[in-house]
């Protein structure tokens, strides 16, 4: 008999496989059968972009393992997807969604992959993204790619999964796999987590290496784990992070320890938690009575509630981020194609652009290529325009954002509304944001976990609590607490659209 897959856990399934009641093998053959039905056909929600055709041997070596030696770890047999902009040397492409690198092959595993197949993860597939991790228009519809189309939120289908991790938060909102990894520059983790009802953790820069990661930018952009709960999350983060040589951000890290220890039902007694209210809070009222309950839960849960705690320069620095990101993104995109193979059909950001041009019918059916070509202009990062905004950035949200935040009010963290809840998809305009905390931390490279705080018509609505560098432990914590304490999450009901009385 099948081993029911909605809501499973890690420790749920390792307990399942310790018992005999299934197996590695077995769990890869009904996860791809799920996708087949819900991915696939039925809601066709287009969240898995590829299947790993090596999947089911790689589980039964698993299997074998596990009766000759044990598990190697929580993951042992754990079927993962991966966000499509992480390379994997195998027979999978790694695309960005893009049809120009739809053919190509990593020569190397990104150190992330490397640490997920030492723990005995089960690679399923890539999952479908906002092309280019959204950095190619400013009226992009997140979730679509021309390899991969766009990408619905099970939910209610016409809404929008937010991006760019949109097909790793679809498939793990949909239960097509047990945990999956994203990447974020700026809210490409949290948004699409806050609104499919996920727990995504983008964590501090430098904790979980870059290495083998198609790039935005070296300042900001890190991988994180997405899942149905706190648990499996940072047991997927304790994975993922690890000193890389190959990325200096890895190397000046702290030990920091991601595990079990952090998983406290009481972890906010005593907590001092401070709001974030102005930029995030009093523009979605529907999302606002969400997380003014969520502030309620808080107190009730054992925390010493701040409110308000604003951050300082919130929203003052979006335009420099944008020169910073430009800039990066022109140095490092060429610097990640231009170690492809000459097979390649493009290897460089100019080659890129006209490759779009050549091939617009295909990849510029509903937007176009405007950050692209901004970018290409930008000269290199000796530039004084690149480092003088830089700077700038940086000091106002670290120590003049979210360090005088916490300083001033003696906090422990910050809480505040992910995001507005999700839009209805439009492929003409683009993408319509309310509200979203997400910025603060990515430029500051600070760590930012959301959780699902509840639902307004059926949409998901999460919380964030953000902290300073290196406090993913205390995060975990705080998020686990509140989870326990409140079991917001619902799995997805599959909803064609949003039925208003």
């Amino acid at each position: 008999m099948p081993l029911p897959l909605e809501e499973a856990t890690v420790a749920g399934l390792q307990e399942a496989m310790a018992s005999g009641r299934t197996s590695a093998r077995r769990l890869v053959e009904e996860y791809l059968g799920r996708i087949e039905a819900i991915d696939r056909g039925g809601p066709a929600l287009h969240a898995v972009i590829e299947i790993n055709p090596e999947a089911l041997e790689i589980a039964d070596r698993l299997d074998a393992e596990r009766r000759s030696k044990g598990p190697r770890g929580p993951l042992h047999g754990i079927p993962v997807l991966l966000k499509d902009n992480i390379d994997t040397a195998d027979r999978m492409a790694t695309s960005a969604g893009s049809l120009a690198l739809a053919r190509s092959i990593a020569k190397e595993d990104a150190f992330l992959v490397k640490r997920l197949r030492e723990a005995g993860a089960v690679i399923l597939g890539k999952t479908n993204l906002s092309e280019w991790a959204n950095f190619r228009s400013t009226r992009s519809s997140s979730g679509w790619s021309a390899r991969g189309g766009q990408t619905r939120n099970p939910y209610v289908l016409d809404r929008n999964p937010c991006g760019s991790s949109s097909g790793t938060g679809a498939a793990i909102a949909a239960n097509l796999a047990v945990v999956g990894v994203g990447t974020e520059t700026d809210g490409s983790i949290t948004c699409p987590a806050a609104m499919m009802a996920l727990v995504g953790i983008k964590p501090t820069l430098g904790l979980v290496s870059r290495s083998g990661i198609i790039p935005i930018s070296h300042s900001q952009d890190t991988a994180g784990p997405m899942a149905r709960t706190v648990a499996d999350a940072a047991i997927l983060l304790g994975v993922l992070a690890g000193m890389d040589p190959q990325d200096e951000s890895t190397r000046a890290r702290p030990a920091v320890s991601i595990d079990s220890r952090s998983l406290v039902a009481d972890g906010l007694r005593g907590a001092r938690i401070g709001v974030a209210r102005k930029g995030f809070i009093g523009k979605s009222p529907a999302a606002d009575e969400v997380v003014e309950q969520a502030i309620r839960d808080l107190a009730r849960l054992g925390a010493v509630v701040v409110d308000p705690a604003d951050i300082p320069n919130a929203g003052k620095y979006d335009d420099d981020e944008l020169v910073v990101l430009e800039y990066e993104f022109k140095a490092d995109l060429n610097r990640y194609l231009g170690r492809l193979g000459p097979e390649a059909p493009v290897h460089s950001l100019a080659d890129l652009i006209a490759f779009n041009e050549q091939n617009a019918p295909a990849e510029l059916p509903f937007f176009g290529q405007e950050i692209f070509i901004s970018a290409q202009k930008r000269g290199t990062l000796a530039d004084e325009r690149y480092k003088k905004a830089h700077r700038r950035i940086l000091r106002l949200a670290r120590e003049e954002g979210i360090d005088a935040a916490l300083r001033k009010h003696r906090l422990d963290a910050l809480v505040t509304l992910t995001s507005n809840p999700a839009w209805p998809t439009d492929l003409v305009n683009g993408d319509h944001f309310v509200v979203a905390s997400t910025t603060a931390p990515a430029v500051a490279g600070y760590p930012h976990i959301t959780v699902p705080a509840g639902f307004v018509q059926g949409l998901p609505v999460g919380i964030s609590f953000i902290g300073p560098k290196y406090s993913e432990a205390m995060l975990i914590r705080f998020a686990y607490a509140y989870e326990q304490g409140t079991r917001r999450r619902a799995p997805p009901g599959f909803l064609r659209t949003v039925e208003v009385p």
